[in-house]
């Protein structure tokens, strides 16, 4: 992002998240401008253990200080900090930020101008219950069979909405004066990454989801080609490059033999020939290797 573009240039942030979305949040806020620290426990955080070089990069541009927040030494230096903090961001379970002294009353009475983003399995109640990204995702049905999804999509929907939390809590802290609290449920990021799903626009009827001759994975000659003709324009473009003759432009689509057609002409297609036949005739379509 350009100097001019940074919409948090000032805004002081202390993360006291671990693991993934806490993490991916500050990446995004450093991005923005904010200046940011994070406070890591003597372990150091998970993720610098599993993924270290997912830590350098999602840490990249952030200052860090150790404290063990379990001793009255570690709360102490934490609380000299805080005064000169804009927004504090936590991952833990409410249970543990009120034996910390976080809770949003203490912090609200002491600290008035300092905004809580609170990071969470679950909202409300459901926050003291354990669960994970898998769990979100199995909850709202995108982890399909025996197979583990391909991203952590409930950690970096909630590392979005935990960014964007920061933001609202920026714009009221300039119209109030007052600090404002956020609860980011990483259920509630799974469900919202989930709703095109629930509205069955991706299931196997859906436009997106299978249905739909020009929104489809076809193999060709020595790959696999991602085709993504979802509008009409796109889709005549697709045919009529297979020799498929269209007599309704949307209807057609959800026909089997389309479907086929389209398949067929593929399969006899290299890699080389998907891509120039996407540039040549602006249809959106990829080629993949096997």
């Amino acid at each position: 992002m350009t100097t001019f573009a940074k919409p948090l240039r000032g805004v002081r942030v202390l993360t006291l998240a671990l693991n993934l979305p806490g993490p991916a949040a500050v990446m995004r806020l450093v991005n923005m401008g904010a200046q940011c620290t994070k406070v890591n426990p003597p372990s150091g955080d998970p993720m610098h253990h599993y993924t270290p070089d997912g830590y350098a990069l999602l840490h990249k541009g952030m200052k860090s200080k150790t404290l063990d927040l379990k001793t009255p030494e570690g709360q102490a230096t934490l609380h000299k900090l805080l005064p000169n903090i804009d927004v504090l961001l936590t991952s833990f379970r409410p249970s543990a930020l009120t034996k910390l002294g976080l809770s949003w009353k203490a912090l609200h009475k002491d600290y008035p101008a300092l905004s809580l983003i609170e990071v969470v399995g679950a909202p409300g109640p459901l926050a003291e219950i354990p669960g994970h990204d898998l769990t979100y995702q199995a909850e709202v049905g995108l982890v399909n069979g025996m197979d583990l999804p391909p991203s952590l999509f409930a950690d970096m929907g909630g590392a979005l909405m935990a960014s964007e939390a920061t933001l609202k809590a920026v714009l009221c802290l300039k119209t109030s004066g007052k600090g404002s609290r956020y609860e980011v449920a990483l259920s509630d990021a799974a469900a919202w990454l989930a709703l095109p799903r629930q509205l069955r626009m991706a299931t196997p009827e859906g436009a997106v989801g299978g249905a739909h001759a020009g929104y489809q994975m076809y193999a060709c000659k020595n790959g696999r080609v991602a085709v993504a003709a979802l509008e009409p324009h796109f889709a005549a473009s697709l045919c009529a490059a297979a020799g498929v003759t269209l007599t309704h432009p949307i209807n057609d689509l959800f026909k089997k033999s389309t479907r086929l057609a389209i398949a067929s002409f593929l399969a006899g297609c290299t890699r080389m020939q998907v891509d120039k036949l996407a540039a040549a005739k602006d249809i959106p379509m990829m080629s993949l290797p096997r």
